[in-house]
């Protein structure tokens, strides 16, 4: 029997342009929109579910901007966001799946890249037999909530250090959509799609984005990611002064919730305090709303767990000053809410502080081990040896003042740790402007003593002065400090017992 042909069909968009996609009788269909494929998968088309959509003007203005000046996966130069090189645009365009055209023919609708094949599970990603995931999106709750991530396999769930990257990714996404003045409105685990294996994510629905002052929200948000004040004023008209809409800082709250998922895989507010017998609805909505109360707080330990073995202060003191401050001090007051910028930085910082777990059985595998903490991995308890720990302090100059440094960080070292550029010059970090991502340097440790190994540094330089070109070693020795590089913001590292 000959193979049944796929019936395809085509759209128009605005500019003229015709691109093939394949009908099917159900398409997958959201809340607003249902979706097609191209014949070669490489893109989606997407229509809008009401009609009366394609008469929304304001809706349409929105999309241009969104996919034209707003565009961070497009160059300036290609009429994509303002200050937007090739090379950011090719960065952004791996953290969102952003709509780049609008189709007028035979419906109103958008044209999506299709998520890399990465965010799709395989065939064999479920260890039960009755569980058949392949082909269905990587949605974030599959992996951090316990009651489901027990289905799959281990090697799909990743391990705490590429989680770690995962909610990186998510905030440096989340800090550039902020920087435009943009907020996504919808942030949850069904909008942020999550690859643990390679520690990626990507944040799809995008063509909800908010504009301040130009466009106003469309949706509230998703159950267990919507801040507590919109919650709590969601039955005042939408033009009431008094009603909380979705911006910026309840996108911070959402953020907050899946970065706190992606490292602990609980939920914050979700602990055994019954707020309400009246109905379960009641409870949720003071649960999540107006009596929301973190399970970590300190002061109020009424919906706290009693078998909370790993908590944020395990995270390191950058991670857990932030968690409070979200999750205590913004959490009814939205201002006090940290911003998508410090939480990219602390959670970089927070990966230079990893050490890897002794216990091969551990499920996390790697751990953050802060200066001056006792060198145990909370996961599995399993103890390291103080000598096969080191710290490392790094020194920058202090602007305007010759011969004075100050500490910018504290990391943790291991055997075989890299080193790239941010390690070496005060001024980079890590983020999408960094071309060069290089291994410059890197840890050995043998025989109980511990060496950074140079590979393409010009002007390292040894605790007594000595040159230590590529292929050459320092040794790390305690209370030594050394020149990394001669380079004018070069800092200066120094081992800590």
């Amino acid at each position: 029997m000959s193979k049944k042909k796929k019936k395809e069909a085509q759209a128009v968009l605005t500019d003229g342009t015709v691109l093939p996609y394949i009908v099917t009788d159900n398409p997958p269909r959201g809340g607003m929109k249902h979706t097609y494929f191209a014949p070669d998968k490489s893109y989606v088309i997407q229509f809008f579910n009401k009609p009366e959509d394609a008469q929304d003007q304001n809706l349409h203005k929105r999309l241009e901007k969104i996919i034209g000046a707003y565009n961070p996966t497009r160059s300036e130069a290609a009429g994509g966001a303002a200050g937007n090189t090739e090379a950011t645009a090719n960065y952004f365009g791996g953290l969102y799946c952003w709509p780049y055209a609008l189709v007028e023919q035979p419906e109103f609708g958008i044209v999506c890249p299709t998520y890399p094949k990465a965010f799709f599970f395989d065939a064999d990603a479920s260890q039960a037999d009755a569980l058949d995931l392949q082909g269905k999106d990587k949605k974030s709750r599959w992996f951090t909530s316990p009651r489901v991530s027990k289905y799959l396999r281990d090697e799909e769930k990743g391990d705490f250090r590429s989680m770690l990257s995962v909610a990186i990714l998510l905030a440096r996404a989340v800090r550039r959509m902020h920087q435009a003045g943009l907020s996504h409105s919808d942030l949850s685990e069904n909008n942020v799609l999550i690859d643990p294996k390679s520690g990626r994510c990507v944040v799809i629905d995008i063509d909800s984005l908010v504009v301040p002052g130009l466009f106003p929200p469309e949706v509230a948000g998703t159950k267990g990611y919507i801040a507590p004040e919109v919650l709590e004023t969601m039955n005042l008209p939408m033009d009431d002064p008094g009603r909380a809409l979705p911006c910026i800082r309840t996108d911070l709250f959402a953020m907050a919730v899946l970065i706190y998922q992606y490292l602990l895989h609980r939920h914050p507010l979700e602990g055994p305090k019954v707020y309400s017998t009246a109905s379960p609805e009641e409870d949720d909505f003071l649960m999540y709303g107006p009596q929301a109360t973190f399970i970590e707080d300190p002061k109020d330990p009424s919906n706290r767990p009693d078998d909370l073995k790993v908590t944020i202060h395990d995270l390191g003191p950058e991670l857990e000053q932030l968690f409070l401050r979200a999750f205590c001090d913004g959490l009814h007051n939205p201002g006090e809410r940290p911003s998508a910028m410090e939480w990219e930085k602390a959670l970089v910082h927070a990966w230079d502080i990893l050490e890897p777990c002794a216990n091969p059985a551990c499920p996390a595998h790697w751990f953050p081990l802060p200066y001056g903490s006792e060198p145990v991995c909370p996961f599995c308890g399993t103890r390291i040896d103080r000598r096969d720990v080191l710290h490392l302090r790094i020194r920058q100059r202090m602007n305007g003042r010759r011969g004075q440094w100050i500490t910018r960080q504290v990391i943790n070292v291991y055997d075989g740790m890299p080193f790239f550029a941010w390690h070496f010059h005060a001024g980079v970090f890590p983020d999408e402007k960094v071309q060069d991502r290089s291994m410059m340097a890197y840890v050995s440790h043998q025989g109980g003593a511990w060496y950074l190994v140079n590979r393409s540094l010009a002007g390292m330089r040894s605790p007594g002065g000595r040159l230590v070109p590529p292929g050459q070693a320092v040794r790390l020795e305690p209370g030594r400090a050394f020149l990394t590089t001669e380079d004018a913001d070069g800092v200066v590292f120094e081992a800590m017992d």
